[in-house]
């Protein structure tokens, strides 16, 4: 496959609590690393082999370039990475509770300024598309992911949306639903948490409830993760089929859900769309089990050889 898997949105740095508090009222120390939802999926795509491009925004300044200097170093094409002037890079503070869920606040600057010209000609020779919900809480990013996703659409490009809700974004539910659910018709395969879930159509979301809906609007494909209760996954009819997760000591779940929506995809690739499979969902269980096992984000994600080294030793788990 010599096209890349294109993802947009948010590139930042990750200032994540250090000292194992469980809120940030509580934190008394941070450690500062790569991330960005979008931007650990190119990083975790092309650690497992495929093409792997990112456009955004950072800001021109000693993140921003480090930010660039990491994708570089991860074989991910920035050349549609866009320093800004006008404002800094983005920041965003991560940590885990008391239950081992994380959590994020973010602080978004230059993140934002993405528009529709960043992406008018970047969207239609990609293998796939990856965006997610944060770029959609403010304009011009808004904008740009709207078309970049109408332009994939209308290409042909298979499009995985890759929901993560941050609320502190969405004071207002109405608000997030005005921005996602036109979206998401457009998806070849949405991936979202059951917190994603919840924050979108309100308290009590199910997972039969999630896999209703995207039948009832065509999503082909559907992955619905719950951290350490594990996934569920459509089968060949649109149903759910549940996986329980890996049992694994957690060290930092940041990028977890990233690396599992890049190994879905991987997957998704090499079978030509034609399904997800026990053996696929276990497969990115295994990305998601490994990036929490280490500290960090970007660095933390796994290549496909430590997928199925770890998939050696976890056979009849």
């Amino acid at each position: 496959m010599s096209k890349p898997v294109l993802a947009i949105g948010e590139i930042l740095i990750d200032m994540i609590v250090s000292d194992g508090a469980p809120s940030l009222e509580q934190a008394g120390a941070f450690i500062s690393r790569a991330g960005g939802a979008p931007a650990n999926a190119a990083v975790a795509i092309a650690r497992l082999g495929l093409p792997a491009a990112f456009c955004g925004v950072c800001g021109d300044d000693p993140f921003g370039s480090r930010l660039r200097q990491v994708l570089r170093a991860n074989n991910v094409d920035d050349a549609a990475l866009r320093s800004a002037t006008e404002s800094d890079t983005t920041l965003a503070f991560a940590w885990k509770d008391a239950g081992g869920d994380g959590h994020f606040r973010l602080i978004r600057m230059a993140d934002r300024l993405l528009n529709t010209a960043d992406v008018q000609t970047k969207v239609q020779n990609a293998a796939a598309l990856i965006a997610g919900s944060v770029a959609l809480s403010a304009e011009s990013s808004r904008s740009a992911v709207e078309l970049a996703i109408e332009l994939a659409s209308q290409a042909g490009v298979p499009v995985c949306l890759d929901l993560n809700v941050r609320p502190t974004l969405w004071p207002r539910l109405e608000d997030l639903q005005t921005a996602v659910v036109p979206l998401l018709p457009k998806a070849t395969l949405l991936k979202l948490s059951l917190d994603d879930a919840g924050h979108l159509y309100g308290a009590g979301e199910t997972a039969e409830r999630v896999f209703r809906r995207a039948q009832e609007i065509g999503i082909p494909f559907v992955v619905l993760t719950d951290g350490a209760r594990g996934c569920w996954y459509s089968d060949a009819t649109g149903n759910p089929n549940y996986l329980s997760a890996f049992k694994i000591e957690a060290v930092e779940p940041t990028g977890a859900g990233d690396a599992f929506t890049a190994a879905i995809i991987s997957r998704l690739l090499a079978n030509g769309w034609s399904g997800i499979t026990q053996s696929d969902a276990e497969y990115a269980s295994a990305a998601g089990a490994l990036t929490a096992m280490r500290p960090g984000a970007m660095e933390s994600l796994p290549t496909a050889q430590e997928i199925e080294e770890f998939l050696a030793g976890n056979r009849g788990r």
